[in-house]
Formats: structure tokens, sequence, C-alpha cells
């Protein structure tokens, strides 16, 4: 499986639960933990096919507790929630920080229509 980017340092951060990721192009994303449990690319967030998305509620505090090389094109995120199915390619981590102000805001949209108020 080929990737058009590739990390040249992955560095979580704990303590503000933040994964820093630099791709070799010079892209430089620092993204939450938050923001990666609900954007995970497992079937149990996307569901298992266009419209079956789940949006995940009350993962503001949520932490990266493991991170598992797949080959060389992606890592398995393991959370403190227990949520550990996504595999994370390079593409789609490059996308999610490139993209990360627009899938952001959706997303706090989303928990807006569903009546949920973000604790933090």
């Amino acid at each position: 499986m080929s990737s058009a980017h590739k990390p040249t340092d992955i560095k979580l951060h704990q303590k503000s639960r933040v994964l820093e990721i630099i791709f070799d192009d010079g892209a430089h994303f620092e993204l939450s933990c938050e923001y990666l449990r609900v954007y995970s690319p497992s079937a149990e967030v996307r569901g298992h096919g266009p419209g079956q998305e789940v949006l995940q509620l009350g993962k503001e505090s949520v932490n990266i507790t493991g991170i598992e090389p797949v080959g060389n094109y992606a890592v398995k995120l393991e959370f403190d929630d227990g949520h550990n199915t996504g595999i994370y390619s390079w593409d789609t981590l490059y996308t999610l920080g490139s993209e990360k102000e627009a899938l952001w805001a959706e997303y706090l949209e989303r928990l807006e229509k569903a009546g949920h108020q973000r604790k933090g």
C-alpha cells in the first residue's frame, strides 16, 4: 500500500492530549486525541457505508495510550476509552491534519444538532 505522504516524526504529548505529526513535505500538524477519536477510520465510527457514521459523544478528555505501527503505511491508535480498531493510514492522518479546521467545525455542528454540550 503506497502513500503520497510519509511522516518523518510522530510524537504523542499525553499531558496536552495532542498527537504531533511532521510529514516529509514539511507539513506539521497537531491533532487532539478527541479529534482523532471522533474521526477514527474504524467501522464503529464511520459505519459500513455513506450515511452510517456514528456521532461520538463525550470524548473531550479521551487520550491515546498506545501507537502501534501497521506495516510502513499506517498506525493503529489505542485510546483510553477502549477504542483500538481504527487504522490511520499516512494519507488519512495527512487529510485529518490539512482539513482539521473544516472537519472540527463540522463535528461541533453535529454535536450542537444532537443537543450535546461539550465539556472542555
